[in-house]
């Protein structure tokens, strides 16, 4: 396994890591609040959802938590651009009541009632004139768990880093930016994509109807996003309060109940942008989903832009945290543990870049602060360079990706830091 030069990573590292502390970041997803979510046995966590999957998830249910961010006095902020939302949607239309925030929590989505999988923040609000008109709202902004903030990181800066950097475009809304998200959850990657990127179309696809339908009735995901299986909204007519709350964002959100290997293919659609993050209710990701035989990973192949297609698989990394490196017991785990993640790496990067690894584009992954989890990078736009020795030139690479990653922070307004997640264990997938 490749690793970059010491003195040269140092300086690299040091360099881009001073543009971070110049820049105050509020970030309400940071981990520093992840005791408020973590504890599923909280007295103050209460089941909002509850129900037995036929999709082998066992028992999907989401608890809510209570969130100490953003403080009351705040609360009227947004109040404010809810009315103001209200007038531009509706001009002229008048109404009697104002809206109202009536509060904020975490929702977390649970397996089996032990396996976390998502977790999002959402804030409830009503019309005073319309005692039914309460609705909870995800709050998109907020990135709670570092494995997805460093999927988007590493997926934002490395299609910026490709031939084709179109990413300015997208986020004026002058360019369609073509997203696939394969597997669901609460819907955070796919809601905070089309929420920061006004070009962005993003596809979701979930096998488990009853996930969706947690993630609609009890994590704030616009119920306007669903569709049905001939390709029509489930919902043609929006409610009201969510156009309010979600007109601009919810038209280009397509949530589809499918299979991900019957949806990609039967699909003709281009991506240029692709998540994988499917683990079952066994925290298991699918062996069809990674096989090297299988007609899922070629069909992906087909479904990914050419020139510039960037994929990023979220990964469990091959080492538990706390393993115990004195038993030996625990030590046996690690070969095959290795072996695992890096089956999948390469499954990917020869699936998907010409002739592999000495073809077009490059494949990586970094680590994940926090978790043991890691992200799989593969993009066909991105080109290696080499050294004086003939090498590919891996620290120029990690110099281009950190150098777009404080330029996505800019331009993306980003509540978060892609850089830190960048440059985590940064490492070029290559044959064992």
């Amino acid at each position: 396994m490749f690793n970059l030069t010491k003195s040269n990573l140092t300086y690299n590292l040091r360099r881009f890591s001073t543009a971070i502390k110049r820049r105050h970041l509020d970030d309400e997803g940071d981990w520093l609040y992840s005791s408020e979510w973590w504890s599923s046995g909280s007295s103050n966590s209460n089941t909002v959802f509850r129900e037995i999957s036929r999709s082998g998830n066992g028992v999907v249910s989401v608890l809510s938590h209570p969130s100490s961010k953003p403080d009351r006095c705040y609360w009227a902020r947004t109040e404010n651009w809810l009315e103001q939302r209200y007038a531009e949607i509706y001009p002229g239309l008048k109404h009697d009541g104002r809206f109202r925030v009536s509060g904020y929590q975490w929702r977390t989505l649970h397996f089996n009632d032990y396996t976390r999988e998502s977790t999002v923040k959402v804030m409830a609000a009503y019309k005073e004139d319309e005692p039914g008109s309460l609705r909870i709202m995800q709050q998109a902004h907020c990135l709670a768990v570092p494995y997805v903030k460093s999927m988007i990181s590493a997926g934002l800066a490395t299609i910026s880093s490709s031939d084709y950097d179109f990413i300015k475009d997208a986020i004026h809304g002058k360019q369609t930016m073509t997203i696939l998200c394969i597997g669901h959850g609460g819907g955070s990657i796919p809601l905070f994509l089309a929420s920061k990127i006004p070009g962005a179309v993003v596809h979701i696809v979930e096998i488990d109807p009853v996930v969706i339908s947690a993630s609609v009735q009890a994590m704030g995901f616009p119920s306007f996003s669903v569709m049905t299986p001939s390709g029509n909204r489930a919902c043609p007519n929006p409610n009201p309060v969510d156009e309010v709350l979600w007109k601009g964002t919810h038209e280009r959100l397509l949530l589809f109940n499918s299979d991900a290997e019957k949806f990609i293919l039967e699909s003709t659609n281009v991506y240029d942008l692709i998540f994988i993050d499917a683990y079952d209710g066994e925290d298991i990701f699918p062996h069809k989903l990674w096989d090297p035989q299988s007609p899922f990973i070629h069909a992906l192949g087909n479904r990914l832009d050419p020139d510039h297609g960037t994929v990023v698989v979220n990964l469990h990394s091959d080492v538990d945290l706390n393993v115990d490196a004195s038993k030996p017991s625990d030590l046996t785990l690690l070969p095959r543990m290795g072996k695992y993640v890096s089956r999948v790496c390469l499954s990917y990067r020869d699936a998907l870049l010409e002739n592999g690894s000495s073809g077009n584009g490059l494949a990586y992954t970094v680590s994940v602060p926090w978790l043991c989890n890691t992200s799989l990078v593969v993009c066909r736009g991105l080109g290696r360079g080499e050294d004086s020795s003939g090498s590919p030139d891996w620290s120029m690479v990690l110099n281009t990706l950190m150098s777009k990653a404080l330029e996505v922070d800019k331009l993306v307004n980003m509540p978060f830091s892609c850089l830190q997640y960048i440059k985590t264990d940064f490492t070029p997938v290559d044959n064992p």
